[in-house]
């Protein structure tokens, strides 16, 4: 336990930590309050000020912050240092097409860099190992935290790149990579191009893998664990923070540390917004603590989590969850990517110039990896006597959308008054599949 006090917060008593919480807390509600017209006028409405917050139980008093608030004060409405004081800004895709936009301060990124050297010596990462990253290009930024991170345990650092993924691993086999960062869909589809390309994992030097942006279910784990001769880390991160090792496993695995040092918790029925029963699954939400940038109060993340209330063998005091695979809200994450259903019909209207009216958007199964699968009903406006018409427009919509949201993609058009029904003989002769 002494080894986990020495300047990180890992191994803080109850005590300790409820004080330090509060303190920070009291300070990034008067930040927000003071420089973000947002939370002002929030806090206004309810009649509360910064000097109302006295204790961690106050926080239930606060308002939430949601995704779409994002979208609404887009670009810097959130932010609550001055523009000269940013040195790194990140985009995402927002809702209704929208962008949503975060930004760091020297000191967040200094932050964000400890938080994630913290996270990868948990899974044993050390000078001595090459680490690879591989992630989507939505999670460039991530990229960068994970070199910053692993840079900082002075690691050898392969950086996030834009090569396919089967040049990925010839990288992997001839560098020497002994640790990975990549996501759970990622991971699989290397597996099978490795033993597609028929080189055996023996060959690799891969011990570690760290999964990110989406959560693994144990069986996938398993499968590989089994598969790739390693051990995975699982690691857990927001787009919207901004950034990944927000929670992390230690060598115990049973179970993800928040770093409360960081951000407060709490774990909520989404209906009711009560805090649940230790050992009932809730909506995870987050306050940060330290961001000086872009302070975040309450934020309902969507993710469900589970608390682990037993105390971990490895003598860590910070909160553990179970990251489950079920949302609250609606979003869909393929390869780590949050997507919205509307950001979807958007890009389709914007590619077929107009508004289908029947259209459905579903997360469907290839192999061992998600996609992205949108059905549109054929009507009037989509008719044309020459199939290949149809097939180009298809395409085109699949493309557009690939290159919009960068996960795999697959269009179909539908006869029949349903397109939530299974594809039909038709449909199967005309897919688009990117």
């Amino acid at each position: 336990m002494g080894g986990l006090r020495n300047g990180n917060g890992e191994g803080w008593s109850p005590e300790e930590r409820r004080q330090q919480q509060l303190e920070q807390l009291q300070v990034s509600c008067n930040r927000a309050y003071r420089s973000v017209p947002f939370y002002r006028n929030r806090f206004q409405a309810l009649g509360l000020s910064p000097q109302d917050i006295t204790s961690l139980e106050d926080l239930r008093r606060l308002p939430f912050t949601e995704r779409r608030h994002f979208i609404e004060h887009y670009p810097y409405g959130l932010f609550a240092v001055p523009l000269r004081d940013i040195v790194r800004i990140h985009t995402a895709p927002g809702a209704a097409g929208g962008l949503t936009v975060s930004g760091y301060t020297a000191r967040d990124l200094r932050v964000w860099k400890d938080m994630v050297a913290r996270a990868l010596r948990a899974a044993g990462v050390s000078a001595d190992d090459i680490l690879q990253i591989v992630l989507h290009p939505g999670l460039a930024n991530w990229g960068r935290d994970y070199k910053d991170g692993a840079e900082a345990l002075q690691a050898g650092v392969i950086p996030l790149n834009a090569l396919h993924i089967s040049k990925q691993i010839l990288v992997l086999r001839d560098y020497k990579t002994s640790v990975l960062v990549t996501t759970p869909s990622s991971a699989i589809q290397l597996q099978e191009l490795l033993f597609a390309a028929d080189i055996n994992p023996n060959e690799l030097s891969l011990k570690t893998l760290i999964l990110v942006g989406e959560p693994a279910e144990p069986a996938v784990r398993r499968a590989i664990e089994e598969y790739l001769h390693v051990t995975t880390w699982q690691h857990y991160g927001l787009s919207e923070v901004p950034g990944p090792a927000v929670a992390y496993e230690c060598g115990a695995h049973e179970g993800l540390h928040v770093a409360e040092d960081h951000f407060a918790v709490e774990v909520l029925n989404p209906e009711t917004q009560e805090p649940v029963a230790e050992g009932e699954s809730g909506e995870l939400v987050l306050t940060s603590l330290t961001i000086q940038a872009f302070p975040l109060i309450r934020f309902r993340t969507g993710d469900l989590v589970r608390v682990v209330g037993r105390p971990c063998p490895c003598g860590r005091t910070l909160l553990r969850v179970e990251w489950l695979p079920q949302r609250v809200d609606d979003l869909m994450v393929i390869q780590g990517v949050k997507i919205q259903k509307d950001q979807v019909a958007v890009r389709v209207a914007q590619t077929v110039g107009f508004a289908p009216q029947r259209l459905s958007v579903h997360l469907v199964q290839q192999g061992g990896y998600k996609a992205l699968e949108v059905r549109l009903g054929m009507e009037e406006a989509l008719f044309s006597d020459e199939i290949k018409e149809l097939e180009h427009l298809v395409r085109k919509t699949a493309f557009e959308l690939r290159q919009e949201f960068g996960v795999p993609v697959e269009v179909r058009l539908l006869e029949g008054p349903s397109v939530s029904a299974p594809a039909t003989a038709l449909d199967r002769k005309s897919p688009a599949r990117l």
